[in-house]
């Protein structure tokens, strides 16, 4: 499929919503799984996901990408941007856990965290243009390392827990694992030095 992909901004609020649809896909997260403690997401509901969602959108920087077919309509989200900026994907009992080498608190390592794809679009090779479009993004805006926590295997291939992303579509981007903590969810990492 022929891609465009270019980062959320407010001005495209419009896209990501119809993307994610009524429900704000992922039964109603709105992509603040890792940027809200759990407590928080268990008391929202899908509307207060969304606000949060918005508001962070409109405060900036980008938190991520969105892939345009060519009829001009969002078929993907890819959620990328320092680590900091999803303060729940760095805890410490969480297989995205930092290592030592690169703390949350380092701005030049940032986080693959999270994919969406429309379904009727799924398998055509958007993951793998999102990826390398947040690989250009991030090197673009001083990050030196790029990680990202992805599942070997789902039981379907349009399984929900694809949210974190295929390993087979980090290892083909040049990602390599860094650690595992729990088999079959590696802790990829690329380095960004060019």
């Amino acid at each position: 499929m022929e891609l465009t992909v270019t980062t959320l901004t407010p001005e495209r609020w419009a896209d990501f919503e119809d993307l994610f649809g009524k429900q704000g896909a992922c039964y109603g997260c709105w992509c603040t799984y890792f940027r809200l403690p759990p407590k928080v997401r268990k008391q929202n509901d899908r509307d207060a996901n969304r606000a949060y969602m918005k508001s962070r959108v409109e405060a900036g920087p980008p938190p991520g990408l969105l892939a345009y077919d060519q009829n001009g309509a969002a078929v993907g989200w890819l959620q990328v941007g320092p680590r900091a900026d999803v303060p729940e994907w760095n805890n410490a009992g969480r297989v995205t856990a930092p290592l030592d080498d690169a703390p949350a608190s380092d701005r030049g390592v940032w986080a693959v965290s999270c994919f969406f794809i429309r379904s009727a679009a799924r398998g055509q090779g958007i993951s793998h243009g999102l990826l390398g479009a947040a690989i250009d993004f991030a090197r673009q805006n001083g990050a030196r390392l790029l990680e990202a926590c992805p599942i070997d295997q789902a039981k379907q291939a349009k399984s929900v827990g694809l949210f974190v992303g295929s390993t087979r579509v980090f290892e083909k981007a040049g990602f390599r694992e860094v650690a595992l903590r729990k088999p079959g969810r590696p802790l990829m990492r690329l380095g960004l030095d060019a």
